[in-house]
């Protein structure tokens, strides 16, 4: 029996991770900040690569290749923000890759199209000089006024086609990086790009660019019509952001209690702010389609988490098949690395993706008793389930009567959203939940919205649409007669992050949701990441309990193992 074929992908920018293939399928990948717990961790990356070793069970001389990219430069093998784990292995052979092909390779290797248009949409890619010394053969598809430009330019966005094995590059465009300044609007990203803009916004609105996903929840809130100056305009096709609507703002935001004084002010920015990327997404998209038509489209890089411009270019029928990349934002380079040192490197065959986005290690029975049996740990008197079926009906009594329950199950989510194996879960309908959740659990701001977890079957019964969203990556509407029971999963202006719960890679989590329909009659549970305001998702059993005891969660089911306080 042959040996198998391991791929290692790493992702060495802000986000960072790493990824590694087994026979061209997923075997592990996490990313660096769930173990190191620093927010968007990234440089060096022995931690990841030492983790995913670690749990497939196999040292670095098994892997067959490594692929990594780096934004900003190509990495030493032995030295990058310290000794590197390759440093120890000198004839592993290691691939360099460009930001953006990374992006792209990690749609469509999760993706179920054997053939396809990719869009990659972000802040900023790689520079012209890094792109051109990996892919010198690329050189023709950049325009020669950007070939020609004297100051730093960086990837903006990119179009590809993948054939089935390979990635074509059809249109790349290049945008000079913003000027760094003490101005209000100063970005560390290309000064034409939507995720730039973007997260000048969010730091104008909240003082800080690390969570710009808070500004699409702010939106909501805010109404339409109130500016009506564009952000954006084409050219050539191309995409640039005008400079003057930043003369339209002059009152950023001074602190959290400022905002709250100004709350109504800010929500329209806000609201504004995500009606430009809408169209400009939509606008880019269009275009790229009309030249280089496909009925099938990836869509991935930072704005592809966009889960509002996400549901309204589904319902544009750019494409009859559109696949939003889950993990679309810098930890998912690493899976872009991985797929093209498969595809692209060893000339190897796509192997079909379940559509699983979880990929952390599953601790035991065993490790997890470790922990309960510290004594710091012995307060708690542990309950083991050993049917599985009870465990599901004790926990959705629990939700029912109003209990919050952090729900820790096998390997962790790779990407943003915690999808029912590292999550918050409470009752979508019960009063004052909400407020509950974010002042007591998660110590962040109130308008901070929750998503709808709905068994799959059920979703057109509660919403508009009725869309297969299973990595909560698409917005729809609640239907007006589930308002009320669905209020703390629903914003202010009725739409919803919905994630529709499949049972082929999560299992435990329908059966829950079925146990709660059965007791509460709604087949949708308040879920939301295992972690509170500025902490990453928890990764191990320790971790888990820490954040239980820290906050007013109710109960910790680990597995099959239950506390409560």
């Amino acid at each position: 029996m042959n040996a198998p074929v391991y791929v290692l992908g790493t992702g060495l920018s802000h986000n960072g991770s790493a990824v590694l293939l087994k026979d061209g399928r997923i075997c592990v990948g996490i990313e660096k900040e769930r173990l190191s717990r620093i927010k968007h961790d990234g440089g060096n990356d022995n931690l990841a690569v030492q983790y995913c070793l670690d749990a497939e069970g196999i040292q670095l001389k098994d892997i067959s290749l490594v692929v990594q990219c780096a934004n900003f430069e190509i990495p030493d093998r032995n030295q990058y923000k310290g000794k590197r784990l390759f440093a120890e292995v000198k004839d592993l052979k290691i691939i360099d890759i460009s930001h953006h092909l990374s992006h792209a390779y990690s749609a469509v290797g999760t993706s179920p199209f054997s053939e396809c248009a990719v869009m990659v949409i972000d802040g900023c890619g790689s520079p012209l000089d890094q792109f051109i010394k990996l892919h010198p053969e690329q050189k023709q598809y950049v325009s020669p006024e950007i070939l020609n430009e004297t100051q730093m330019v960086c990837e903006k966005d990119s179009f590809y086609h993948f054939d089935g094995q390979k990635l074509i590059s059809l249109m790349k465009d290049f945008s000079k990086m913003a000027e760094k300044s003490d101005s209000l609007f100063s970005l560390p990203t290309t000064q034409h790009s939507i995720g730039g803009f973007y997260a000048t916004v969010s730091h104008y609105v909240f003082g800080d660019m690390d969570d710009v996903g808070k500004l699409m929840g702010l939106a909501p809130f805010g109404k339409s019509g109130i500016y009506d100056f564009e952000a954006f305009e084409f050219k050539s096709g191309n995409l640039f952001v005008n400079e003057d609507w930043k003369n339209q703002f002059t009152n950023p935001s001074k602190g959290y209690e400022y905002f709250k004084i100004n709350f109504d002010y800010y929500a329209n920015v806000a609201k504004w702010a995500q009606e430009q990327v809408e169209k400009a997404v939509l606008k880019c998209i269009q275009n790229r389609l009309k030249q280089f038509p496909h009925k099938n489209l990836c869509y991935s890089g930072g704005v592809a988490l966009n889960a509002v411009a996400n549901a309204k270019l589904q319902d544009s029928k750019i494409a009859e098949n559109i696949y939003f990349e889950p993990a679309a934002a810098d930890n998912g380079l690493a899976l872009g690395c991985a797929f093209y040192g498969w595809l692209e490197c060893l000339n190897m065959p796509k192997v079909p993706h379940d559509g699983n986005t979880c990929f952390g290690k599953t601790y035991s029975d065993d490790e997890i008793e470790i922990v309960f049996d510290k004594n710091e740990n012995k307060k708690y008197k542990y309950k083991k389930f050993f049917e599985e079926n009870e465990l599901v009906n004790y926990c959705a009594e629990k939700l029912n009567q109003g209990k919050t329950i952090a729900w820790f199950q096998s390997g962790a989510e790779f990407g943003p959203r915690s999808l029912g194996r590292r999550s918050i879960l409470a009752h979508p309908g019960i009063e004052a939940m909400k407020d509950h959740i974010n002042l007591d659990i998660k110590f962040r701001e109130d308008f901070r919205p929750f998503a709808p977890a709905v068994l799959k079957e059920k979703v057109g019964e509660y919403f508009v649409k009725g869309r297969n969203s299973p990595y909560m990556i698409l917005v729809d509407k609640t239907k007006p007669e589930y308002l009320e029971k669905l209020k703390n999963v629903t914003h202010w202006d009725g739409s919803a992050r919905v994630q529709t719960v499949e049972e082929s890679w999560n299992p435990k989590f329908v059966k829950l949701l079925t146990a709660f329909y059965k007791q509460s009659g709604i087949a949708v549970l308040l879920n939301t990441s295992l972690n509170k305001k500025g902490m990453p998702i928890v990764e191990t059993p320790q971790e888990a309990l820490d954040l239980f005891e820290m906050t007013a969660l109710d109960i910790l089911v680990l597995e099959n193992y239950v506390i409560e306080k």
